[in-house]
């Protein structure tokens, strides 16, 4: 019987949105830590037009060995490709698996997963429900809220209607300061805070600049706990993590620039805290309708409300030093057997669906 070929992975990064060079720093560490042995990775880019192509320099690396020399990012540039056939096999009995660590919309909001799921073909991560809903900060509040979730409070509108009277709405109603953010946008690209109403007003504004939809939330005085879940139908969770941010607030220069923040894994927190943080995880993860894997952020308001719910990441930093693979590794699971099993839980997630709502043979 003649073996089975390797598994294809396509590392698929890049994009259009404001998060795509984050997105290339997470598939250069990917690329350079996965096995040959278990997969023929295959490195595509969507570059800031919306082209897909090969990215030349990284898979020159990959076919020739040396895939552990591809630098701290991956550049977007090479043959330009079809994406549904980028994504096919190329021999027979092939297994075919997308990874997608295109962060941010046109990726990581449900339209890349709805592709794949039209042309049959696995892949890592949240579904179309669970990455649409995690993308969208006014849809994920109002599904927690709904399952009864606590978390900070919080107003949002549209850019039609981010007047005056909104602005006035959050003084009265949320105070000040505030944290203002674009609903679908990560790696907290256009996040304010604002400490007067003029700042309010400028911080909306610039936050309307990447999307329709704005989010103002209260300004929690807590600590930044997070953590890491694995899973489909039954997940299960990492220990906790604890930013301590170097800048007023964990914002793009101290996660990306400076590189300053302290990210303490694992977390101090008296054992009831972790137990209870661990719970609210999971419980969001499966509210949110979350798959694969993802990132559950949290506060912890010590001496007020307790635990709440930040967001949910559902394709989160992927460096070996970033919060994700860190927690995970301090749970006992190495960057490559993470990655492994990130491809095996798409494969059992395609499979476990496969079947339903399609027509039977006679």
């Amino acid at each position: 019987m003649p073996d089975q070929p390797r598994t294809r992975l396509v590392v698929l990064f890049g994009g259009v949105s404001a998060e795509r060079d984050v997105s290339c720093v997470s598939a250069a560490h990917v690329l350079a830590a996965v096995d040959p042995e278990r997969f023929d990775v295959v490195p595509v880019g969507i570059d800031p037009g919306g082209r897909w192509v090969l990215a030349e320099e990284a898979k020159a690396l990959l076919d020739s060995g040396r895939g552990s020399e591809i630098g701290s990012t991956v550049a977007v540039a090479g043959t330009e490709l079809e994406p549904l056939p980028a994504v096919r096999p190329t021999e027979p009995g092939q297994q075919v698996v997308v990874l997608p660590l295109v962060h941010g919309p046109l990726g990581e909001d449900g339209t890349v997963q709805g592709m794949l799921e039209l042309a049959g073909v696995p892949y890592v991560g949240s579904g179309v429900l669970g990455s649409a809903l995690c993308m969208d900060k006014v849809a994920a509040k109002a599904a927690a809220a709904a399952a009864g979730l606590p978390q900070a409070r919080h107003l949002a509108c549209r850019d039609v209607d981010a007047g005056p009277a909104f602005l006035r709405q959050v003084v009265e109603e949320l105070g000040l300061p505030a944290f203002v953010k674009p609903a679908n946008l990560g790696s907290s690209v256009g996040v304010s805070r604002a400490a007067d109403p003029d700042a309010l007003a400028g911080a909306v504004a610039d936050a309307l600049r990447y999307d329709e939809w704005v989010v103002v939330e209260e300004a929690i005085t807590g600590r930044e706990v997070e953590l890491g879940v694995l899973g489909n139908a039954e997940p299960r969770v990492s220990v906790p993590g604890e930013i301590v941010p170097t800048h007023e607030f964990y914002d793009y220069e101290d996660k990306y620039v400076d590189g300053a923040a302290d990210l303490i894994v694992p977390a101090d927190l008296p054992p009831e805290v972790t137990r209870q943080a661990q719970d609210l995880a999971l419980r969001a993860y499966r509210a949110l309708r979350c798959d694969g894997y993802a990132r559950v952020d949290l506060f912890w308001e010590e001496g007020g409300r307790g635990l709440l719910l930040n967001e949910i990441n559902t394709i989160p930093g992927f460096t070996p030093y970033s919060m994700f693979p860190s927690l995970w590794a301090a749970s006992g699971l190495a960057y490559p057997d993470l990655i492994a099993e990130m491809v095996h839980l798409g494969l059992e997630r395609h499979a476990h669906r496969a079947g339903f709502g399609r027509p039977q043979p006679a």
